[in-house]
């Protein structure tokens, strides 16, 4: 019989669904007022109702389309349900709440991820900014896109040429990287920094509208699977600063990145050799 997962446009149109359907879900927690039942998870980092249901609904629309794939939930994580990935070809990867924080705060700039990991790389993805009424896809080689919830319309979406006048650099509006992002930009041309929040960092370089975002210090794979398949269709990559892509479904190390950059392809063949000295530098401190 055939499957869903052969068929990957498809597949990715279904998904699509699904995150908007997640996302409306948020949006009613995202009123003024609104009861969130705020706890704190064991790392410290805070979750909501919003995030919890999310995830439920996500979860369960995902095992009806695949049955028998693997779900990797941030949440499901923070609770010890963790999936045998040993021997499985692919596996679910989701964020149902990215930039709770934002979230609780009344910021719009949160985000719905979901991700198709197939052999440890990020194949297919899918971010909705729920308040935002954007949703950006991708499936494969050039098939990244945006739509609008306002205009219903969609369009291709790729990175841009490293600008003459110099990059448009992105940064964590929450997580600053202080002096160690200075440091590294010193001597690359730099037009502007622009701090945003959440996983639509890596689609404004996907979309063309920045060039590069370097994140020095943690993160999970949740944060960056989805966006990783989209700005790979749209021409860019994300490495670590030892120059290796980054690989999905590392449980036995909590699911976490290490530092990376993600920026157009333009832009990594200059940043490659920069990435590693900086890493090096790092590792004699």
């Amino acid at each position: 019989m055939a499957s869903l997962l052969d068929h990957p446009a498809a597949l990715c149109n279904t998904v699509r669904r699904i995150a908007v359907e997640a996302g409306e879900l948020t949006l009613d927690y995202f009123e003024p007022g609104a009861r969130l039942d705020l706890v704190q998870k064991p790392d410290g980092s805070p979750v909501t109702a919003a995030d919890r249901l999310a995830e439920a609904l996500i979860e369960k629309a995902l095992s009806d389309i695949t049955p028998g794939v693997p779900f990797v939930g941030e949440e499901a994580v923070s609770e010890g349900r963790i999936p045998d990935l040993g021997g499985a070809p692919c596996f679910w990867l989701v964020d149902p709440l990215d930039g709770t924080s934002d979230f609780i705060a009344g910021s719009p700039d949160y985000t719905v991820n979901i991700a198709l990991i197939r052999d440890g790389i990020p194949t297919l993805g899918v971010i909705y900014a729920p308040a935002h009424g954007t949703l950006y896809a991708a499936y494969g080689p050039d098939s990244a896109i945006r739509w609008r919830e306002e205009t219903d319309t969609e369009r291709p979406i790729r990175v841009r040429p490293a600008p003459a006048s110099g990059l448009t650099v992105l940064s964590s509006r929450a997580h600053a990287n202080g002096p160690r992002l200075d440091d590294f930009l010193r001597n690359i041309k730099v037009a502007k920094i622009l701090r945003s929040s959440s996983s639509l960092k890596i689609c404004t370089i996907a979309a063309g509208k920045a060039d590069l975002y370097p994140r020095f210090g943690p993160t999970c794979e949740w944060d960056t699977a989805a966006g990783e398949a989209i700005l790979r269709a749209a021409g860019g990559k994300i490495f670590g600063l030892d120059g290796a892509m980054l690989v999905y479904g590392k449980y036995k190390s909590g699911f976490l990145n290490p530092s990376f950059l993600a920026c157009s392809a333009d832009v990594h063949s200059s940043l490659a050799e920069k990435a590693a000295a900086e890493e090096s530098s790092a590792d004699a401190e």
